[in-house]
């Protein structure tokens, strides 16, 4: 082999996966050359020593390389959480900084105004009803169900304002594009960036052909699809790099609120590029049948990249909570991530630092709507902080379980363990921000950017060991099939899914929840194995009460 060979095959070992386009850079236009991929391997060696997920040794070994300790279960008490506390000492505090250069790494054009996108994938077709593999093969179309699904998707955005809708050229996407669009005067824009992932010769094979046909190829692409390659193809590098084109022509087109319809794996990409994650993360952010995502840009500061935060992630026009796979793989143990209702405080642009606040009336009724979302899952325990609103949630929760097999005349009632634990309690962390006022009212997108890194890094240490006790509730062998509701803050939510992506503090303020919101984590491998993100910051269930998609953003005046 010559030195020309060593370098290609050297690249191809170092860069299979990446947090963005820096480290992906496999272009289908052209091969890795020995030229090109010296200045790859230049521009990438500091981004692979130091990047947390690919230094870790075992990919089954959980969310971070240093997993924190066990969280401890606590009676009702005000939480005494310091900010001078130090944190434990396999935490390293350079990942954060790492965090933070890596994000730094993933540019987009600069934006004049807010803008908000809001993604859908297209209805049931009918080779999804037969498992058979689409990729960006166009023979396809949507199902009666399908159509039902879009028709659903419509109603839900019925209400919302758009000024562009960007629609994959395939005609299952542009049939759910036209359903949702409806009587909409505004511009409809195909474009062929869109389009499903390009898996070559696979497309068209029902999955048991694929798995005798290709072998090993097929199981490469169930297990590692970053690393899966086809044809001479790498379709999930592919993928990658088209998602981040196709956002360089949506945030250059003059509107504030875009609708994009497409396909599983091109809005997986599109949301995983938007804040900086990379190939690994393929299949770990479902994309669900007409599943609705959300993503809010703000100017970035001196014509910079702009901020960018996930509003929320597949909600579906059915239940988040029914059973269903989990990227392919059925998964038998889950967590929801259940925010508390509303309390009065709520609507204050500064955290409240006036004590425990219960519920309002209509906190009691989301906790009411969660309840009832809830009926038909048999619910394992329930593990809220010792905060007033979220204990008052799980009641909620609880009273409806063990009443949910109460309805017969020999029925026994359903016993719900109900826990409370103290490391969920994030508030009192907030309360020691020193900052007086913040331009973004509480629990808005990019509220959590404004605190200080102390306050940050006291919630993300907390917030971990809260994350590990949650798993080891997960671990007992004696039950194959567990549901484990957690009740908590927003901002306790976001860092738990953080750690459960396996990121760093950083990338807190890249997520948003509402109160009485649902986000859902199954975990198909387990509690060893990654978790897989159902769905985030889920409103639905609520109804009339419900967040519209496209709230007014926060530069606008009615905000």
């Amino acid at each position: 082999m010559t030195k020309d060979d060593l370098l290609v095959e050297l690249y191809h070992k170092i860069c299979p996966v990446g947090l963005d386009k820096n480290i992906n850079r496999f272009d289908n236009r052209r091969e890795i050359t020995a030229s090109n991929s010296r200045q790859m391997l230049s521009s990438t060696s500091a981004l692979v020593v130091h990047n947390p997920l690919l230094r870790r040794t075992d990919p089954r070994a959980g969310p971070t390389c240093a997993r924190p300790g066990r969280a401890g279960f606590s009676s009702i008490r005000s939480a005494s959480s310091s900010l001078t506390e130090k944190p434990p000492a396999i935490v390293e505090d350079r990942d954060g900084d790492l965090g933070a250069e890596l994000r730094g790494s993933a540019k987009f054009p600069a934006i004049r105004a807010a803008k908000r996108v809001v993604l859908v994938r297209h209805g049931q077709s009918t080779w999804n009803a037969e498992g058979r593999i689409q990729g960006s093969s166009n023979f396809a179309v949507l199902t009666k169900k399908g159509e039902a699904q879009a028709e659903t998707s419509r109603q839900m955005l019925i209400d919302d304002s758009f000024d562009v809708c960007f629609t994959s050229p395939l005609a299952r996407s542009k049939r759910t594009a036209e359903i949702i669009w409806g009587a909409r005067e505004e511009d409809m824009v195909t474009d062929s960036g869109l389009r499903e992932i390009d898996l070559y010769s696979f497309q068209g094979l029902l999955k048991h052909e694929g798995k005798a046909k290709f072998g090993v190829a097929f199981r490469q692409w169930q297990v590692d699809a970053a690393n899966f390659c086809i044809d001479g193809h790498y379709p999930v590098r592919e993928l990658w790099q088209r998602a981040r084109d196709c956002w360089t022509k949506i945030l250059a087109h003059e509107s504030r609120s875009v609708l994009v319809v497409a396909h599983n794996a091109v809005n997986q990409a599109l949301v995983a590029t938007a804040i900086g994650l990379g190939t690994e993360y393929f299949r770990i952010l479902l994309q669900s049948n007409c599943g609705v995502s959300v993503l809010d840009f703000t100017p970035g500061a001196e014509d910079g990249s702009p901020f960018i935060c996930l509003n929320r992630l597949n909600q579906t026009p059915g239940s988040p909570v029914a059973a269903g796979s989990s990227g392919g793989r059925k998964a038998s143990k889950r967590i929801i991530l259940i925010c508390h209702g509303a309390t009065e405080s709520d609507a204050e642009v500064t955290f409240p630092t006036h004590g425990n606040e219960p519920l309002n009336m209509l906190g009691t009724i989301q906790s009411q709507k969660i309840a009832e979302l809830l009926l038909d899952l048999k619910v394992s325990s329930i593990i809220s902080s010792p905060r007033s609103a979220s204990i008052e949630t799980a009641m909620a929760i609880s009273k409806v379980q063990e009443a949910a097999d109460c309805l017969g005349a020999d029925c026994v009632p359903r016993y719900v363990e109900m826990k409370q634990m103290q490391e969920l309690e994030c508030e009192s962390v907030l309360q020691q921000s020193k900052k007086d006022a913040a331009p973004v009212p509480i629990l808005q997108p990019g509220w959590l950017n404004q605190h200080e890194d102390e306050v940050l890094t006291a919630l993300w240490y907390q917030s971990g060991r809260a994350w590990r006790t949650l798993l080891d509730e997960q671990s007992i062998k004696s039950e194959p099939e567990k549901v484990v509701v957690a009740v908590g803050h927003p901002v306790a939510h976001i860092a738990l899914m953080g750690h459960c992506l396996g990121l760093t503090k950083e990338w807190m303020g890249s997520f948003h929840l509402d109160t009485g919101s649902i986000s859902v984590i199954d975990l198909p491998d387990g509690p060893a194995g990654r978790g897989v993100i159902r769905c985030i910051n889920y409103t639905a269930h609520l109804g009339r009460w419900s967040i519209p998609i496209t709230r007014p953003t926060p530069d606008d005046e009615d905000f």
